[in-house]
């Protein structure tokens, strides 16, 4: 029988490749000092964005629906839920706040090195639940963000076609990423940490066409659930294959018309993906940011009244029409996927943050008179971070703005000067100017925190 044939057979008979086993054990081999100076910064960079993601979004309605529903179903006080005055919940409960918080707003982080994955949502939200379960501290917690980064990005590129499933890989590559952040948070050997890989791959999960409603950030939260649930369980004794992704039956294989596990391997503890990430200076979908860069920048040089602009042509890549083409959003959440939308208001407003994904400003009547001027069209030779614009004034006349790289992406990087003043405008009205700063403080110097319950306290 040929190895084609064999792989299409029903069955778990092994297949020997030994991936999931190979990142099980780079994974709890992993040590703080191992790390690259750039990759411990680029971990610091990460938690502090995150951290105030979380903190804007925790005074969400779709926040208050969930916890009045944790009270409802009963959650024993173990774990800080963020921005909430220090209340608690369960251990499973807590990563599913936390992260659905982190992912709320559509202002966390994004890597696009092969996958479009907000990382630190879910696995944030598991590591610093049970960052309460016991004592750790910030280079713990450096080096289970790094592992548990890894893992949830290589996964994705063993799987090259699985956005192109439908899956949001935010709630299928984040369950994985948190179960081996967790895992290695907790010290796990290399056969726990395969099984947690697996137990997290199992309950992986998360669909597209939830976007732009209140399920798609809950997707993160239920990630981080997963994970956590998945190392908790690995920790004593609970098993499941250790092949789960590269098997007949495997994520990468069921999850994705194409497979590459090599990819996922390929240069492992050599190149470090957390140095790829991305940072979102808009609270949107990270394939508008370069046309939102565009129409801000026409917002500035054109500077026409509104009335003046008789129609803009944006050129974009393909996946920012199929990602987020809707036309007539009657929502905050659903405006985060609109290139009409968002580009009506970077124009107006010469911004995309918050202020401008909100009920009120999706149904303005500046934004919607504004929306039918936007006319978009894509080129394949564009880049997923580039993007052209042209105003056409009344008059006839023209202004022109290409953005070679969006602002943000690893070729036009966010400074930590900008990143931690994102931070403090995200987290100044959770928690105060004081405690935003002694945050940033912490995080900054996260590998002298001896105990991580420090930091938690100020986040409350």
């Amino acid at each position: 029988m040929s190895a084609t044939a064999a792989q299409t057979e029903y069955g778990v008979a092994s297949l020997g490749l030994g991936v999931t086993r190979a990142l099980g054990a780079f994974v709890a081999d992993l040590r703080f000092d191992q790390l690259p100076a750039d990759v411990v910064h680029e971990a610091r960079r990460g938690i502090l964005d995150w951290i105030g993601c979380a903190l804007a979004a925790s005074r969400h309605p779709t926040i208050g629906i969930l916890l009045d529903t944790f009270e409802a179903t009963g959650s024993p006080a173990v774990a800080t839920v963020l921005g909430q005055g220090g209340r608690r919940l369960g251990l499973l409960d807590a990563p599913v706040a936390n992260g659905q918080m982190g992912h709320l707003l559509d202002f966390d982080d994004t890597h696009m090195g092969g996958v479009v994955l907000h990382t630190s949502s879910p696995l944030l939200a598991a590591l610093l639940a049970l960052a309460e379960h016991r004592s750790f501290s910030g280079r713990d917690l450096i080096a289970a963000y790094v592992a548990g980064f890894e893992a949830g990005v290589r996964a994705g590129q063993g799987a090259p076609a699985h956005h192109d499933g439908g899956w949001h890989l935010t709630g299928t590559l984040g369950a994985i990423a948190a179960g081996a952040g967790s895992a290695r948070l907790l010290g796990l050997d290399a056969k726990q940490v395969t099984h947690a890989i697996g137990i997290a791959a199992t309950q992986a999960a998360g669909m597209q066409q939830n976007r732009g409603t209140m399920c798609k950030s809950f997707h993160a939260g239920k990630a981080a659930a997963s994970g956590t649930l998945a190392a908790l369980l690995a920790a004593r004794g609970f098993n499941s294959s250790d092949e789960i992704l590269e098997g007949k039956r495997g994520f990468i294989r069921i999850y994705s018309t194409q497979s590459a596990p090599e990819r996922i391997t390929d240069g492992l503890g050599e190149r470090f993906e957390i140095t790829r990430n991305g940072y979102k200076p808009y609270a949107c979908g990270i394939v508008l940011h370069p046309l939102i860069d565009a129409m801000v920048a026409l917002h500035g040089s054109a500077g026409l009244p509104a009335e003046q602009v008789a129609r803009v042509e944006l050129t974009v890549h393909p996946h920012a029409v199929k990602i987020t083409g809707v036309d007539d959003p009657k929502s905050g959440l659903m405006s985060k996927f609109s290139i009409n939308h968002s580009a009506s208001v970077a124009y107006l407003d010469g911004d995309a943050g918050i202020a401008q994904y909100t009920d009120a400003r999706s149904g303005a009547p500046d934004v919607l008179a504004f929306r039918p001027k936007i006319k978009v069209s894509v080129s394949e030779a564009f880049r997923k971070d580039q993007a052209h614009a042209t105003l056409v004034a009344t008059d006839g006349r023209r202004f022109e703005s290409p953005v070679a790289h969006a602002s943000g992406t690893v070729d036009n990087p966010m400074s930590d000067a900008a990143l931690e003043r994102k931070f403090m405008g995200n987290a100044v009205g959770v928690v105060g100017e004081t405690r935003a700063r002694a945050i940033a403080a912490s995080v900054w110097t996260l590998d002298e925190m001896v105990d991580l319950r420090d930091l938690l306290g100020l986040c409350i």
